[in-house]
């Protein structure tokens, strides 16, 4: 019995010091992290807002807006869900709302979204057929400022935050590289969004293999004052999370995102608020995409 017993202890101590051999391997194969600035570079080669990205898909948004008390629980909530598809050029994505807190919309609710929008379309072509040489100019330096601002704010995110690298973590499935970003207070910015991100300590977790971002993470570090004070205050604390998932194994495409905000508008209606839209079902839209969506179990990785 002692022989066994002194056998059975034998095989669990040979075993215990394979395991850590091979885990200590492990480490030690694991390739060195990433020079800060050359990953940085690479990021910044891939960024894009999620206008552009989700621009040319189709999709599912489900938007869920929550009051909350001064304890942080909720008082009401709403839940819409939206077939989202992209907009005529220039515009905005048109959103057809077809449920509302649990409830589908009416075939009739649907019918009379339809056709506000084929009247739209209608109007939008009828425009364009009369615009001048002069208008075209017009659009396209409105096309070029969006473009441009767009840019400073790219500019902004580099000039305003330190990063530091903290290590690695399997996110999602994805091997990501964790950032830590601290903002300069007194960063000079170029745009407005520049301004407020002066404001917020964010982590990044970043895809190790294609430098997208997979999930950003901000909380503001003091209140935020926006149209100097006098349109609104959010209030230190305030958080917001965004998350892309790879769509189709082709493109990195939004799939959650969240807010919790504390603060005033226009000086005297307080605001606490939650919010989270979650985006699933997308598919390549073209002039032949049917307008029925049906929203998947799950995003395809």
């Amino acid at each position: 019995m002692r022989h066994f017993a002194m056998r059975h202890v034998t095989i669990r101590l040979v075993a215990a010091v394979l395991l850590l051999g091979l885990t200590a391997t492990g480490w030690a194969q694991e390739p060195p992290l990433p020079e800060l600035d050359e990953l940085l570079a690479r990021v910044r080669a891939r960024l894009e807002d999620d206008d552009a990205r989700q621009a040319g898909w189709a999709y599912v948004e489900t938007r869920r807006e929550m009051k909350l008390d001064g304890s942080g629980r909720v008082t009401d909530e709403s839940v819409k869900v939206f077939e989202s598809y992209p907009g005529l050029p220039g515009q905005g994505r048109w959103n057809r709302l077809i449920e509302e807190d649990g409830v589908p919309l009416s075939a009739e609710a649907l019918a009379e979204q339809d056709e506000q929008r084929r009247r739209d379309a209608e109007r939008y072509l009828e425009r364009n057929a009369r615009q001048s040489e002069a208008d075209r100019a017009r659009r396209a330096r409105d096309r070029e400022r969006r473009s441009q601002r767009q840019a400073d704010r790219i500019d902004d995110v580099f000039t305003v935050f330190d990063g530091r690298i903290e290590g690695r973590a399997l996110l999602n499935g994805h091997r990501t590289i964790v950032l830590s970003l601290t903002p300069d207070p007194d960063a000079k910015t170029k745009s407005d969004v520049g301004k407020w991100m002066r404001h917020f300590a964010v982590r990044v977790w970043v895809s190790e293999a294609e430098h997208e971002l997979v999930r950003v993470e901000a909380e503001a570090l003091r209140d935020v004052t926006i149209g100097a004070g006098l349109l609104a205050r959010v209030h230190k604390g305030a958080t917001a999370l965004f998350e892309r998932t790879k769509v189709g194994g082709e493109r990195w495409l939004p799939v959650r995102s969240e807010y919790t905000v504390s603060g005033r508008v226009l000086l005297l209606k307080r605001l606490r608020q939650r919010g989270v839209s979650e985006y699933s079902g997308y598919r390549r839209f073209t002039v032949d995409t049917t307008t029925v969506l049906e929203p998947p179990a799950s995003l395809d990785d």
